[in-house]
């Protein structure tokens, strides 16, 4: 069993000097999962270096689209018909956010779909860096049977009255984020914080033989990613019907509905090793074209590597079992 440190940080104990100034704790409700989804509402409670919440702040938004999944968030054209586009809210947007380490659950899909929106309206998001409570819970160990919001709210024993309610859903996060911050500052806990680097460009023209789904071209002087190394080792192959864990190398091959760079983030704070090719040693390939002939899939089926869709891959992301677990 790991230790869980939640022990609350005492009253003149020394701040840690490195913890950021301020956060911005995020939700978002979306038509959908994939690149050319949208926004449809959005919410921010301001937190001091504390935690201390400083205000709060919620908006609809017209996404210019069908709402999607409307019995998950409620959100009918009808009650979204009237509201603001999201070039009318992003200059207040931007002021709830800047200066701030945005905080969110599962943050780099927060974070993906709050960056498309700022490039589809020619504007920049003033964040710099991100911090997702799923990866500040296994910094801390806490003692979660999965990692989804009301799990992670039950255990600090914050009530949620509205799931998927942007609103609703920031303030749960909101209350959950304040202990864990505090048991982060009284162990002098590293926080998980992640660059956030803004889209600049974005272009609705599908590409040759792909779905007219909306992408972004990155700029020119962007510089190659260089991963830090995965603190875990590597436990082996996936097996069906068993959840990933840390340390897994994961491949990725051919197109994907959610930015490639932004899938390999969302594994990364997973705690998986992000691989860019295909050896004996990796434990799966994430592919939705399985059939073709691209290097990876060929040596995948040379070697005997498990092969997952990305949906598939999205649902065994939700909960990675920890490295010394067995």
């Amino acid at each position: 069993m790991l230790e869980d440190r939640t022990t609350a940080v005492s009253p003149g104990t020394p701040w840690p000097a490195a913890y950021p100034k301020g956060y911005a704790v995020v939700d978002v409700e979306t038509t959908g999962l994939a690149r050319d989804d949208r926004i449809i509402s959005a919410a921010v409670y301001r937190l001091d270096e504390r935690g201390e919440v400083e205000d709060h702040w919620y908006t609809l938004v017209n996404p210019e689209r069908d709402p999607g999944p409307v019995w998950i968030h409620g959100l009918t054209s009808e009650v979204l018909e009237g509201a603001p586009l999201f070039t009318d809210i992003a200059e207040e947007f931007s002021a709830r956010l800047a200066g701030r380490v945005l905080v969110a659950h599962n943050a780099v899909f927060d974070w993906q779909m709050i960056a498309r929106e700022y490039a589809r309206a020619k504007a920049e998001a003033p964040v710099r860096q991100r911090l997702c409570t799923i990866a500040l819970s296994k910094e801390l160990a806490l003692p979660l049977p999965n990692h989804k919001l009301e799990t992670l709210a039950a255990h600090f024993g914050v009530v949620q009255r509205r799931a998927h309610h942007a609103l609703d859903d920031a303030r749960v996060l909101a209350e959950a984020f304040q202990p864990s911050l505090r048991a982060a500052a009284a162990g002098n806990v590293r926080l998980p914080l992640l660059e956030c680097r803004p889209l600049t460009e974005w272009s609705d023209t599908p590409r040759i033989g792909q779905q007219a789904t909306g992408g972004y071209r990155p700029t020119s002087w962007r510089p190659s990613r260089k991963r830090p190394a995965c603190p875990y080792p590597n436990p082996g192959r996936y097996e069906d019907g068993k959840p990933l864990r840390q340390g897994m190398r994961v491949a990725f091959s051919g197109d994907t509905s959610v930015e490639r760079e932004l899938l390999e983030d969302r594994a990364a704070e997973a705690g998986l090793h992000v691989s860019t090719s295909i050896s004996r040693l990796t434990s799966l390939l994430v592919t939705n074209d399985p059939d073709s002939g691209t290097s990876k899939v060929v040596k995948a089926r040379q070697f005997g590597t498990p092969v997952v869709d990305e949906a598939a891959f999205g649902q065994l992301l939700r909960d990675v079992a920890p490295a010394t677990e067995k």
